[in-house]
């Protein structure tokens, strides 16, 4: 498995973790600026949860496929959990903001002011231009991560195919290494031939020196 993965996995289980003990806790702390600061902290907590996961993703999908199959099971698990908490971070902080909506109107339950409209009808346009953007930004998030899961799996092949062409060039290597070997014991028998050719060679020469000197010797 990939230290790497591994890496990204224990932060997320710790952040996770620790999220989940922050809504409990913030569920029970009585509206003011301690909550608000606690409910900041959880959506922090939650952006780096949602880049963690990232993170494993593109780390899981450069993998062989072998472990990537099994690393992506256990992403799909981890999404799912980070699923639920922001689930349970949304129904808190909206339970709050819902009483805190009642509890204004409490002043005055019959007679609402233009100002109090007014405000209403501009918390209600930032809300939308907030959701806006935050889908925006969402489908830019997402355009990324595809790039860069194309990327990863671009590269991959690149690996792959780099991979093959080494070990042909193994195998060349190799033949080129035998036909060296081969050529060198040709050589070899080639020079040892010539040494015997040249040695009969030289022997007949004697033979034939020695035979015409005993036969001029004779006459």
């Amino acid at each position: 498995m990939s230290e790497v993965f591994e890496g990204y996995e224990r932060q997320y289980c710790e952040l996770s973790t620790n999220l989940s003990r922050k809504c409990s806790s913030a569920s029970l702390l009585p509206d003011g600026d301690q909550k608000k600061e606690k409910y900041s902290e959880i959506q922090s907590g939650l952006d780096d949860a949602d880049a963690l996961i990232r993170k494993m993703d593109l780390e899981a999908r450069s993998l062989q496929p072998n472990v990537k199959a099994m690393l992506l099971a256990k992403l799909r698990e981890y999404k799912s959990d980070l699923n639920k908490l922001k689930r349970e971070f949304k129904r808190i902080s909206s339970s709050d903001a819902h009483e805190e909506l009642l509890e204004s109107g409490k002043a005055d339950p019959n007679v609402v002011s233009g100002e109090q409209r007014e405000r209403l009808a501009m918390s209600v346009e930032r809300i939308n231009q907030s959701g806006e953007r935050i889908r925006e930004s969402r489908r830019v998030m997402l355009d990324t991560e595809e790039l860069g899961i194309s990327i990863v799996e671009d590269l991959n092949q690149q690996r792959e195919t780099l991979l093959n062409s080494r070990n042909k060039l193994h195998g060349v290597d190799d033949a080129i290494s035998k036909s060296k070997k081969v050529l060198s014991s040709m050589s070899r028998r080639m020079t040892r031939n010539k040494w015997i050719v040249g040695s009969i060679i030289v022997a007949l020469v004697i033979a034939i020196i020695f035979i015409l000197f005993y036969k001029l010797s004779h006459h």
